[in-house]
């Protein structure tokens, strides 16, 4: 049996799946035994203990009562659930990590894939001193944007196709030098063999399908997942109901929006404001 090892120090949904496997494993129970005494499939107790999907409220009353444990397990999935992390984000960041093919839509700011180290820093300290996350949550957020950075430098890299609103070029973050470098960082992108880079311009208007992030993420065996999030939700879908349509915009605003050339030209001039 393939058994992926855990890693507790890597997140707090981590070490709440390395407990929930341990406890699991001391009674000798296999996930679908779990699963039938928690009322979950054991598709989704795999996800738990993998980290891959956050524990609710549900799950942890669910598995202390299972395991006997008081309310240990949802103390522990409380702390898990206080993370920086959105909900459903880190399965989409595991199929993320092993694409043939990224597409990506983005708007209000650079995506996190494409982002340089400073411009990264710049966002998280502004949520830190907003108070919206802590120097913690940060930390784990930038941990994780390292992670998924890297993995785009794997043989052979993935498809990476991004398609960018243009307020992603004019909103200033972290000051010009970081501005700067950081546009210089998209036109770099966008001269690698493997990627395609466009900006939809402010008078694309209604033309422009999307009104929030989305992501969509090619498998190696070809099938096809979709994420998409608010400033406090992620959603990753599977359905093709869902997915096909998603697909279909997303060809749509790549029709729509600017050649690279064009793309590249604007960043370019933009660039040159910061400077």
């Amino acid at each position: 049996m393939n058994r992926k090892t855990l890693d507790p120090n890597q997140s707090p949904n981590a070490r709440f799946g390395e407990r929930l496997r341990r406890l699991r494993d001391e009674r000798g129970w296999t996930q679908d035994d779990l699963a039938e005494r928690m009322g979950y499939s054991g598709t989704h107790i795999s996800a738990v203990e993998t980290g891959r999907r956050s524990p609710t409220p549900r799950f942890t009353q669910s598995a202390d009562k299972a395991f006997g444990t008081g309310d240990q397990l949802e103390r522990q999935g409380r702390a898990a659930r206080n993370t920086a992390i959105l909900e459903g984000f880190p399965e989409y960041a595991a199929h993320e990590m092993r694409a043939a093919e990224l597409r990506m839509f983005e708007l209000g700011i650079v995506p996190g894939l494409l982002q340089t180290p400073a411009y990264a820093g710049a966002i998280a300290s502004g949520a830190v001193r907003r108070g919206a996350i802590t120097e913690q949550q940060a930390e784990e957020r930038l941990a994780l944007l390292a992670e998924r950075q890297a993995s785009l430098e794997r043989t052979p890299p993935p498809l990476v196709f991004a398609v960018l609103d243009e307020s992603c070029l004019r909103r200033s973050v972290g000051g010009p030098k970081v501005m700067a470098a950081q546009l210089e960082r998209l036109i770099a992108f966008a001269e690698l063999p493997n990627t395609v880079l466009q900006v939809t311009p402010y008078d694309l208007g209604e033309r422009r399908p999307f009104d929030l992030p989305v992501r969509l993420v090619t498998l190696p065996d070809r099938s096809v997942v979709v994420y998409a999030e608010s400033s406090i939700q992620g959603r990753l879908d599977r359905d093709s109901r869902v997915v096909q349509p998603m697909m279909t915009a997303y060809h749509q605003l790549q029709a729509e929006a600017p050649s690279q050339t064009a793309s590249v030209a604007m960043i370019t001039e933009v660039r040159k404001g910061t400077l």
